[in-house]
């Protein structure tokens, strides 16, 4: 329960100065009322640090949902909001959401909308929940936007972790292959090097030999610097990675990659197609919805692009129109659009585009998953391949030479 610290008089005039328990300001005021207290001040308890630390802390999308799901069926059963909000509290094992969940039932006692006191909470509740909770409240409709929120984070979090779950084993192919051929280079191959002094005296070492021996000594005698020059590397990826123009290269090279490209800009558009379809469903004006959707996409080109077209759709011209401008749209999700719009049935629209999109795009993941796989191994086979022919062509010469 929140602890408040409060400065009262007594009738006499003596000032008082404690802490009492309270689930709200509200009744903690009546508290000392009851009391005979005059309040001079009254505030919230500062947290502990770790409880700072808590409330800080992301929620898992996928207890989010289920916390949307469960507040809508509570709702729907005619439990008021605050006696929802105070059940979903005392269930939840998580102590962040409990931190978070706690917050918001004291503001909601208070007379606080849901909305404005889920956005106190960014670290839990993002922009687009905020939003669509705000138009249900305002619309009267909140238990459908709560189980609209629900399923909407329940598909993204399937989405991330079908991505996740594809390009996992490239990786593990890619590290593994990586520790076995810097293993070889800076174990196995130094053995070979007396073999080769006559031939390192007489110029005659092949160049691939001469190549290897090098990198290996390298990486024997001065791994230290190697080590520093690659996390120095790293570090100024992510410094200019940091700047907004590093930002927007980065995003550039994704949507150019070959085969990475259509994935990321598939996805883009379908996350962008899928909150503004969502929003706009549950009563989200049209430009305000476009403010919100566009940090959906994920790449800061598709999103300045979005910014630009709602623009021109605030000096009165329609969606497709300045998305077709930006030359990042594909033409047949611009004419669907188009479409959708000219039937007044731009939300389900968007919703059907989304759906479809997704499923081309996890098509091409699967394609290019695939196609990675034989990859990565072409690529460790052709590294051992230029170890071994290194080290077996001196032995042939000098086979040849006797």
């Amino acid at each position: 329960m929140p602890e408040f610290q409060y400065v009262a008089r007594e009738l006499s005039g003596r000032q008082i100065v404690g802490t009492l328990s309270a689930q709200s300001e509200r009744e903690a005021l009546q508290s000392l009322a009851a009391k005979s207290l005059f309040t001079v001040k009254i505030a919230p308890v500062q947290s502990t640090q770790v409880e700072q630390r808590l409330a800080s802390r992301r929620v898992p999308p996928r207890m989010l949902a289920t916390l949307f799901s469960q507040m809508s069926d509570l709702l729907r059963a005619g439990v008021p909001l605050l006696r929802s909000i105070e059940l979903l509290e005392r269930q939840t094992k998580n102590q962040a959401l409990k931190r978070v969940l706690e917050d918001v039932r004291s503001r909601v006692a208070d007379g606080g909308r849901l909305a404005d006191s889920m956005k106190e909470h960014p670290n839990a509740f993002n922009k687009l929940t905020v939003s669509i909770v705000h138009a249900g409240e305002e619309g009267g409709f909140l238990e459908d936007s709560l189980s609209r929120v629900a399923v909407f984070t329940e598909h993204q979090e399937e989405l991330k972790s079908k991505v996740v779950a594809a390009m996992s084993y490239p990786l593990v192919l890619m590290v593994l292959g990586t520790i076995v051929v810097v293993g070889m280079i800076v174990f196995f191959v130094p053995g070979f090097e007396p073999m080769f002094d006559s031939m390192k005296q007489t110029g005659s070492l092949p160049w691939a030999t001469t190549v290897l021996l090098a990198i290996s000594n390298i990486l024997q005698r001065w791994w230290w610097a190697v080590l520093l020059a690659i996390g120095a590397a790293i570090a100024g990826v992510q410094y200019g990675l940091a700047t907004p123009e590093g930002q927007i290269l980065l995003d550039k090279v994704k949507l150019r990659a070959p085969g990475i490209g259509y994935v990321t800009r598939s996805l883009g558009i379908s996350r962008f197609c899928r909150v503004l379809g969502t929003l706009l469903h549950n009563g989200v004006p049209l430009l305000q919805a476009l403010n919100i959707a566009k940090d959906a996409t994920g790449n800061r080109v598709l999103s300045d692009a979005i910014a630009k077209a709602a623009e021109n759709v605030s000096s009165g011209k329609t969606l497709a129109q300045p998305l077709a401008a930006s030359k990042q749209f594909p033409t047949d999700v611009l004419e669907m659009i188009a479409v959708g719009e000219e039937a007044n049935n731009l939300e389900n629209v968007l919703i059907g585009v989304a759906d479809k999109m997704e499923k081309a795009t996890n098509r091409q993941l699967d394609l290019v998953v695939r196609l990675l796989e034989p990859l990565m191994l072409v690529v460790m086979a052709g590294a051992i391949l230029f170890l071994l022919i290194a080290l077996m062509l001196p032995i042939f010469q000098s086979s040849g030479v006797v």
